[in-house]
């Protein structure tokens, strides 16, 4: 039987790189990969991050935080090679960080490019910054954060799902390429999960607004940025070493929803 590693101890003395860092699913996935013995480097435009790697590391957990723009290839740059003299080596690769712009009609060429730059183009670009890296430690894992957002029409959405949808069909692309270098690369796709845009569109008001939006999920509620965490953390670890080019629905059942929803209001509900 083959030997396993405690859960706690499955990033030990490995190194990731997690964009969009301090904040939402990347700041919980460094959170979690930190606490099983990952040293890690995360990006952000925040201030704030800083406050977060000087606490986490009176915690005894080794991390850097890089500020900057990803839409900048000048700082994806540095972002690599920040992790690279910090830690020696990369071994997984986060893509999360993205401009969430949500326009149709009105969208501006400049809103276009930036949802892309920030998305799918820094997306494709971190991938190629470390790929000779991982393949000098033997390989190593990529995992994309697309959306339900990539395979449904939403009103007002045209930049944000075009982007996330380029998302989806970059992570089979890298797959593909990135196997001579060891690398797999998969994507995950959140449904709605309680992050700072979700808040801000609920005003903070969660108590409200849990019982109307969780109506889109079959589970009932919106997903925790930890819940899709623990997926990207399955994604980078050995328990998926025959799984690339995948997406995993992290999305409480959204997908598998049809049109009468949750079913309380239909004549048929419970009948079935």
């Amino acid at each position: 039987m083959k030997e396993r590693k405690a859960i706690k101890e499955r990033f030990q003395d490995k190194v990731a790189i997690v964009t969009g860092g301090s904040s939402g699913i990347g700041k919980a996935t460094v959170e979690e990969i930190c606490g099983e013995g990952a040293s890690v480097l995360y990006t952000g435009l925040e201030d704030d991050g800083h406050q977060m790697a000087s606490e986490m590391t009176r915690h005894g957990f080794k991390v850097a935080y890089c500020q900057g723009d990803m839409a900048s290839e000048k700082f994806c740059q540095e972002a690599v090679a920040m992790a690279l003299t910090k830690f020696g080596k990369i071994n997984y690769l986060l893509n999360n960080a993205f401009s969430f712009v949500s326009k149709s009609l009105d969208a501006s060429r400049e809103d276009w490019l930036r949802t892309f730059e920030v998305g799918p183009v820094a997306f494709a670009l971190m991938g190629s910054l470390v790929a000779e890296s991982m393949k000098k430690q033997g390989g190593g894992a990529i995992v994309n954060v697309s959306s339900i957002s990539a395979f449904i029409a939403q009103p007002n959405r045209w930049t944000y799902n075009a982007a996330k949808g380029a998302v989806h069909t970059l992570t089979k692309c890298m797959a593909l390429d990135l196997v001579p270098y060891g690398v797999r690369v998969n994507s995950v796709s959140p449904g709605w999960i309680w992050t700072r845009e979700v808040l801000k569109a609920a005003a903070g008001d969660r108590e409200k607004w849990q019982p109307v939006w969780g109506q889109y999920h079959m589970l009932g509620r919106l997903g925790e940025p930890a819940e899709v965490a623990a997926a990207i953390l399955f994604l980078f670890s050995d328990d998926a070493t025959f799984v690339n080019a995948a997406d995993l629905a992290v999305d409480g059942g959204y997908g598998g929803l049809g049109p009468e929803g949750l079913g309380q209001t239909s004549k048929f509900a419970g009948t079935l």
